[in-house]
C-alpha cells in the first residue's frame, strides 16, 4: 500500500521512483490522473538522464487537442515493486502523471473528508 496526500486543488499525489537504465532510483511526486489512459507520462525535460530506450511515437488526444507523445520502455517504483512499463514523453506535460493503467493492477481509495489516500 501506498500512501499519498491532495494537493492545494484536491489533486491526487503519490511518490514514485523513476528508475534510470543503470539503476539509479529518482523519487518524484506523481499526480494521479483518471482522464490519463496511459501508465506514465513526463515532460522531455524530465527525460534526460533516465537513458530509456525510444520504442515509438503515438498521437494521443489530451484535453488540448492531439499531441505527438514519444513513448519509451521505462521502469518505475511504487511501493517497493518494480514495473516495466510504456511511458509517454511530450512537451509540456506539467507534472509527472499516472495513469489509469495502474487501475488494473491496483485499487485508488480517494477518501476526502477523511484525508485517506492509497493506492493497494
Amino acid at each position: 500500500m501506498i500512501t499519498g496526500w491532495f494537493g492545494d486543488e484536491d489533486e491526487l499525489f503519490f511518490e514514485v521512483e523513476l528508475i534510470t537504465s543503470d539503476g539509479l532510483e529518482l523519487p518524484v511526486d506523481a499526480m494521479f490522473d483518471t482522464g490519463f489512459s496511459g501508465w506514465l507520462a513526463i515532460n522531455e525535460q524530465d527525460l534526460e538522464g533516465l537513458d530509456w530506450i525510444y520504442v515509438q511515437t503515438r498521437v494521443q488526444r489530451t484535453a488540448q487537442g492531439e499531441a505527438d507523445f514519444k513513448i519509451y520502455a521505462g521502469k518505475v517504483r511504487i511501493d517497493g515493486q518494480e514495473f516495466d512499463i510504456p511511458v509517454h514523453v511530450g512537451q509540456g506535460v506539467p507534472e509527472v502523471l499516472l495513469g489509469r493503467q495502474w487501475l488494473k493492477t491496483k485499487r485508488l481509495v480517494v477518501d476526502l473528508p477523511s484525508g485517506e489516500l492509497t493506492l493497494l
